[in-house]
């Protein structure tokens, strides 16, 4: 079918709507840097199948009460045996009734119900029984909330009653649905809000190292009944595929409000320059063949061109733009480490999260030891039933953490700022003040939940968003209370990469489709 030209240019229907993407794309990025320039100068296999139980008796089979195992027939000519060789026939019958015998004894099997609390094992390596497994494998509840208005209404503290108030008044973006804002291909693995104050301005990153940029500041534009060739108007987005794999993290640099800095699973850090529109590399190993997987980036509020970096092989590295040749990489862990961050106000302190269960404190104006075993200072260290996820410092001083044990815990440090270099943690100070039970199984097809602090509120309340497996996104202050569960029509998946504007009480979550809620 030839495609359908317009009467007064010849151009096709799909050639003009081309020109009009590229055309909205480069006015997406040029509106961007106009908009950030006017504040900034001021101021991220298949299960396992269960082992199989060895299936024996109780009782010892006998003649007298094990059914007798068939014979099986053989051949002695196909096994090359003379007629007259009677004892070789005898002993193949003998070993084919033993296997007979084998065969059966491996089809015995418990017959009826168990009772899981009647077998269970004890002990503490395999856990609590029937209250561990059911807690294990505590499913999700899509649209069941865990925080209401009830919630709300009969809160007697009256400073917490209109914080959460407010918080629960957060509304849905109007102009689209969750379902149309398609701001990824894949699925969304990290989310970064632009800290422009004039309007809600979100980068997504995707599996697949594509980027999305979406302003949600724009409106839904009036249908034209006349135009034929009109659909349903879709959100303006901007995407580009900046990585090979997937984006794990977002830095937005507080001296240029140009600047966007992202890592990724193909070991490296690129820089996107929105008013030039462009996008380069910033730092990858030296060894273009070694593979090293960057988990999570960050940037102290002091040294805006310092970058640090964590890996999936356990290591963390610190980066001077200026300098190509000043990496530093320290192996922290033995396992995966899945995120960390700054302090905010003290950004020589550093929090890792990892696979080998524990959260870490470490001081990087003392680096102990030599060569390949140089490493800031370790200050202190928790360790969780399982695996920890990500580790979040507040500027107040919190260190939300969150765990495949099915809770979020808040460390609280409110002296950290006179911590002396080398400062130790106790035990007991490094225990959690806070621990809220919370929901974090996300299997294989949701990203893992990670808490997101807002890092400058402009009330001055420190919270934090993190996603619910019920499919909604949850807030808490520093003090583990729940401030709200922010929900909406047409969010049909978990929007489990939430992130709070720096500063604004603008919220956003990426779920498994690549799509995007906001909430403002």
């Amino acid at each position: 079918m030839p495609v359908k030209k317009e009467q007064n240019g010849g151009m096709s229907v799909f050639e003009r709507r081309r020109l009009e993407n590229i055309k909205a794309n480069r006015e997406v990025l040029t509106d961007i840097s106009k908009t950030a320039k006017k504040v900034m100068p001021e101021r991220p296999a298949p299960k396992p199948s269960a082992p199989r139980t060895k299936r024996t008796s109780d009782v010892t089979p006998t003649r007298r009460n094990t059914p007798r195992a068939t014979r099986t027939r053989t051949s002695s000519r196909l096994a090359g045996l003379d007629a007259e060789d009677e004892t070789l026939k005898r002993k193949m019958e003998i070993e084919t009734e033993h296997q007979a015998m084998q065969a059966k004894a491996k089809k015995m099997r418990h017959n009826g119900e168990l009772n899981l609390g009647d077998i269970a094992v004890e002990g503490r390596k395999f856990g609590n029984g029937v209250a561990g497994i059911k807690d294990l494998f505590r499913g999700a509840e899509p649209g069941v909330r865990t925080f209401t208005e009830d919630d709300v209404t009969e809160t007697t503290d009256k400073s917490l009653k209109e914080l959460r108030g407010q918080m629960s008044a957060l509304e849905l973006y109007e102009h689209w649905l969750p379902n149309e804002i398609k701001i990824c291909p894949q699925r969304i693995y990290s989310l970064g809000f632009h800290p422009t104050e004039d309007k809600p301005v979100v980068f997504a990153g995707d599996k697949e190292g594509n980027m999305g940029i979406f302003d949600g500041s724009q409106e839904r534009p009036a249908e034209d009944d006349e135009d034929e060739d009109t659909k349903e108007p879709d959100p303006v987005i901007s995407a580009f595929k900046t990585h090979q794999r997937t984006i794990t993290g977002f830095v937005f640099p507080p001296n240029d409000s140009n600047a966007v800095y992202t890592s990724s699973y193909d070991s490296s850090i690129r820089k996107m320059d929105l008013e030039k529109g462009t996008s380069v590399q910033i730092w990858a190993p030296e060894d273009h063949d070694e593979d090293l997987p960057l988990s999570a980036l960050d940037m102290p509020s002091n040294e805006p061109n310092i970058l640090y970096f964590s890996t999936l092989s356990g290591t963390c590295g610190r980066y001077d733009i200026r300098d190509p040749k000043s990496t530093d990489i320290w192996r922290l862990s033995d396992h995966k480490i899945g995120g960390f961050s700054l302090h905010p106000l003290q950004p020589h302190l550093l929090a890792t999260a990892s696979l080998d269960r524990t959260l870490k404190i470490w001081d990087c104006r003392k680096i102990t030891g030599k060569g390949d075993l140089r490493h800031p200072a370790l200050m202190g260290e928790h360790e969780s039933r399982l695996s920890v996820s990500h580790a979040a410092w507040s500027a107040g001083g919190h260190l939300a953490t969150s765990s495949y044990d099915d809770t979020i815990k808040i460390h609280s440090f409110p002296e950290c700022s006179t911590w002396k270099t080398g400062h130790d943690i106790t035990p007991k100070s490094m225990a959690p003040a806070h621990t809220i039970r919370h929901n974090n199984q996300t299997g294989r097809w949701v990203t893992i939940l990670k808490p997101q602090w807002q890092k400058a509120p402009r009330d001055g309340i420190q919270k934090f968003v993190i996603g619910n497996m019920n499919r909604f996104v949850d807030v808490f202050a520093s003090d583990g209370s729940q401030l709200a569960q922010l929900d909406g029509e047409g969010i049909t998946a978990v929007p489990a990469v939430a992130h709070f504007h720096p500063s604004q009480r603008w919220v956003a979550g990426g779920n498994g489709s690549g799509k995007l809620c906001l909430w403002r």
